[in-house]
């Protein structure tokens, strides 16, 4: 009986590759870290995530390159490049992490390179796959998330998916002299099965 209940708690040791319409997601290798460099260093992509101090290219590489080759030894986490098919290139990533085997939930988040890979769809394919991967195979309950009240883009795709709103952290982020509210969302597994990703939304 001890080993049954041990099968069945959740765990991020195996690094899946999922394979989409436009997107892949595989795990992050360090040969994305220039990827990651470039998306860290984009003044857009650090505002929507909140990302505070300098950025610094040049000294942030092998930083880059050191968190990457790390993240296959992990089993609380997942770590997953987003790669466009079309050019086999690295557009972001994808992560699961916080979990909670317990309780069976994980955090989720998602961050694009920057505006040039906005609004082509990778991203909302993107958290369709990963999430799939989390209910479907892992045997995740609960997926939450974070969103910043100045992202209305990322909060309708999250709303696309299923993610429904819990809450607000009010005045969670200081940016640039303004308060920001963070918004409180989640996903749950008898959700993901009656909708697979595809809710019907009212309006």
């Amino acid at each position: 009986m001890i080993v049954a209940m041990a099968s069945l708690i959740p765990s991020f040791a195996v690094k899946p590759t999922l394979v989409g319409e436009w997107v892949l997601l595989r795990p992050v290798a360090a040969d994305d870290a220039v990827g990651l460099v470039e998306m860290l260093s984009d003044p857009e992509v650090r505002r929507l995530t909140g990302t505070h101090g300098q950025a610094c290219p040049g000294t942030e590489l092998e930083r880059a390159e050191q968190w990457y080759s790390s993240r296959a030894g992990h089993d609380n986490r997942l770590d997953l490049a987003i790669v466009e098919q079309r050019t086999n290139s690295y557009v972001g990533e994808v992560v699961l992490n916080e979990l909670d085997a317990d309780n069976r939930s994980c955090s989720f988040r998602i961050a694009l390179v920057g505006p040039r890979v906005f609004g082509r769809g990778y991203g909302t394919e993107a958290t369709r796959l990963v999430l799939s991967h989390a209910f479907g195979t892992v045997g995740m309950h609960r997926v939450t998330l974070e969103v910043f009240a100045f992202n209305p883009r990322a909060r309708h795709v999250y709303e696309q998916v299923g993610f429904v709103h819990e809450g607000t952290m009010r005045q969670a982020l200081h940016w640039q002299g303004d308060w920001v509210d963070a918004h409180l969302m989640a996903l749950l597994a008898e959700d993901w099965s009656a909708h697979r990703g595809y809710p019907k939304l009212s309006g």
